[in-house]
């Protein structure tokens, strides 16, 4: 349910993002678009628009809100929750007898800085 619900949140997304951005400019804050000859002219292709905008935008948030309570009612999984503080009781397991040895690793110590 939860996947079927996010693929049409993602399709109203990016349809209302080409509806929104094929719509004529009417306030030209930015300086750009509004001119003559756009890709959408005439009143009823922009009422049309501005309905199926205000459509997608409710669907929009409607699927949102849907998966935000679908998202919080379901528990994480892959949740670590630690049972005790304390070291494990156990030994840590031991070589076999006939295993090769490993040879001890010396770690040289660093020298003393010199003395001014």
């Amino acid at each position: 349910m939860a996947n079927v619900l996010l693929v049409l949140h993602i399709v109203v997304a990016v349809t209302m993002v080409v509806i929104i951005l094929l719509q004529r400019s009417e306030g030209g804050a930015l300086g750009m678009g509004g001119g003559g000859g756009g890709f959408v002219s005439g009143r009823g292709a922009a009422n049309v628009m501005t309905r199926t905008t205000a459509i997608l935008a409710a669907i929009f948030f409607l699927t949102s809100i849907t998966l935000g309570i679908i998202g919080q009612r379901k528990t994480p999984t892959s949740a670590i929750t630690p049972t005790s503080t304390t070291a494990p009781t156990t030994a840590p397991a031991q070589a076999p007898a006939d295993a090769p040895a490993l040879p001890k690793l010396s770690i040289p110590k660093p020298a003393a800085p010199a003395q001014q």
